[in-house]
């Protein structure tokens, strides 16, 4: 039985920096695909949007194997961002979406400005993109392979390309691996981000003591999980109070309760990812927590909640 979020008379719907959604619930990019793959068992139109997995401008293989760890209270991932390009996605993934209703977020990545902007042409006037996530945590070929996402200037840089490309509502994805993440952040605003996504994965490598070798063929990648939902609390709840754009809260979320916690320390919606490879119907579950939770506190709009945090 396909899952659906339960009636209510609550107010769902949030506006993501000009994305109009049904409700607060997205998924991370790279852990739900392109919704196809898990339409039999959540209604993925029911969602507030769908994010897609990093798309680029031509397919890419990823990384070598093994390239998953699973640790304690999450997981390792150095996946390397395989994809298919972006006119597979233009011509399966997206039409589908479109067919049965989704509202779609592309998350687009690239290992130069240029391939950011390209990626984004081929997608404009298509009507089949509601609005981009540009993901700044890649290498960056046009600075020596250094991640676009750690440097102001360079965030400033691609985002404002980004911007001269799209009229769409356009999040940019922020990496914690940095000193200052407010810095970031308001790097991004300053360039036309009308929204902002945290956190992306932590930076982490796991040892099989018995062999001596690190788990993963490039030794470290990406945490996440509910291992690092205190730490994404921490940084959603930080850039909150540095910029005013909208937030897009994600890291460890898997319940309602966990959701609802990240509006209060400041998000306006928020993004299931790990969550989905252990229990496919979590998008739901976690929408129907947070219906719960508003009807049980006598929340009768669920935006009322964002950053209501009391210190």
């Amino acid at each position: 039985m396909v899952a659906k979020p339960r009636e209510t008379s609550v107010k769902l719907a949030v506006d993501l920096g000009g994305l109009a959604m049904k409700n607060p619930v997205t998924v991370a990019s790279g852990t739900f695909a392109a919704g196809r793959e898990y339409a039999d068992f959540v209604d993925v139109a029911s969602l507030g949007a769908v994010t897609t997995k990093g798309v680029s401008l031509n397919g890419w293989e990823g990384n070598a194997s093994p390239r998953i760890a699973e640790t304690p209270s999450g997981m390792l991932n150095s996946i390397g961002l395989q994809n298919p390009g972006v006119e597979h996605l233009k011509e399966h993934e997206l039409p589908w979406l479109r067919t049965v209703g989704a509202t779609t977020i592309v998350n687009v990545s690239g290992h130069s400005f240029g391939e950011y902007v390209d990626v984004i042409e081929s997608l404009e006037g298509t009507g089949l993109v509601d609005a981009y996530e540009i993901n700044i945590s890649c290498p960056n070929v046009d600075a020596g392979g250094m991640t676009i996402g750690t440097d102001p200037r360079s965030v400033e840089q691609v985002v404002g390309m980004c911007r001269a490309a799209t009229k769409l509502p356009m999040i940019v994805k922020l990496t914690p691996n940095v000193t200052d993440i407010t810095e970031i952040a308001r790097a991004a605003e300053a360039a036309g981000a009308d929204a902002l996504s945290l956190i992306n994965t932590l930076l982490g490598m796991a040892i099989d003591a018995r062999t001596r070798r690190p788990q993963l063929a490039r030794v470290v990648g990406g945490l996440s999980g509910p291992a690092v939902k205190p730490v994404a609390l921490r940084l959603v709840w930080e850039t909150s109070k540095a910029v005013k754009v909208p937030l897009l809260g994600m890291g460890g979320i898997a319940t309602g309760t966990d959701a609802i916690e990240f509006m209060l320390a400041g998000a306006c919606a928020v993004a299931v990812g790990t969550a989905n490879f252990t229990n496919p119907t979590a998008t739901v579950d976690v929408l129907n927590g947070m219906i719960d939770y508003c009807e049980q506190q006598g929340v009768a709009n669920i935006n009322e909640l964002i950053g209501a945090l009391q210190c």
